[in-house]
């Protein structure tokens, strides 16, 4: 079958038996075409997908790095030809590659996007809900995520038996079921004693964090809360529920707190998951360092 055609054929089955999005659909085209366009140069005339070998395809990724292609989009590439390849073996009967052994590029982990220790204060301490009720519970639970350094998630599976207390560790379970200690501040005890006086009294088995119809909160409705706040009090974009978590560790580092220890308060099952936050404070990172290493003068 001609490429040109192959390529065709595998656009609108993505679109109407896969369903795909258009954005996919159109990534995955271009993607395909960019590597026949690549097999033309390579095989020296029309590409024959028949003929195509791992090196072949290694040397299309190879190139495509040369030309200063991100290691994210290297990576959907590979995923799309991989994709087109299947769909060619399955419905043209291609003699299918050993596809399994192409690894595509590894890509970098995000660093994580922390707040400045103003906007975690006025994401903690303003609200944009339409009561006080509502507008006591977002401020409880985002300075818990902020001052536990609790994911969204975490902090909404929460009971009112869990329900935190200066100088009480707060049991929190996290990935995997697995369980750790937090310590809890007062400023997240008396946030939390606010919504406890809204909330007003329940079962021990009874959510935390309540809805306005008295169910479990939702985490789209926490997200929204705080994308409320944020265009409110113009906090950056990326003031999310995660980057108060992200905001905790930044400034615990920042402050000097042990990696180690941050680690097991956020619950990381590795410590490069963790060193990612030394990434994002440099500059704390280099003060701290002044103030403790003694020939730093």
């Amino acid at each position: 079958m001609p490429a040109l055609a192959a390529r065709e054929e595998f656009i609108g089955w993505l679109a109407r038996e896969r369903r795909a999005s258009p954005e996919t659909v159109e990534a995955y085209g271009r993607d395909i075409a960019d590597l026949l366009g690549f097999l033309s140069i390579h095989q020296g005339g029309e590409p024959d997908l028949a003929a195509l070998g791992l090196a072949d395809l290694r040397s299309f990724l190879a190139q495509r790095a040369m030309a200063g292609i991100g290691a994210s989009s290297r990576a959907r590439q590979l995923s799309a030809i991989k994709t087109f390849l299947r769909f060619l073996v399955r419905r043209h009967g291609l003699a299918p590659l050993p596809l399994g052994g192409l690894s595509g590029p590894r890509r970098k982990p995000p660093v994580p996007r922390a707040l400045t220790e103003p906007q975690a204060r006025t994401a903690t301490s303003d609200s944009a809900a339409d009561t006080p009720a509502m507008a006591a519970r977002d401020r409880a639970l985002f300075t818990l995520l902020y001052g536990c350094g609790l994911r969204i998630s975490e902090a909404l599976s929460l009971d009112m038996r869990n329900a935190p207390r200066a100088g009480t560790g707060l049991r929190v379970l996290g990935k995997g079921r697995k369980e750790r200690i937090v310590p809890v501040l007062p400023a997240v005890e008396a946030a939390m004693a606010e919504w406890l006086r809204h909330r007003g009294p329940a079962t021990p088995d009874a959510p935390l964090f309540t809805g306005a119809k008295g169910g479990r909160l939702d985490p789209a409705v926490a997200q929204k809360a705080l994308r409320d706040l944020r265009r409110a009090t113009g906090l950056p974009e990326h003031t999310t529920p995660h980057a108060l978590r992200h905001s905790f560790a930044t400034h615990l580092l920042g402050g000097g707190a042990d990696l180690r220890a941050i680690q097991e308060l956020l619950g990381h099952a590795s410590l490069s998951t963790t060193q990612r936050y030394t990434a994002v404070d440099q500059a704390g990172l280099l003060e701290t360092w002044r103030r403790a290493h003694p020939r730093a003068d």
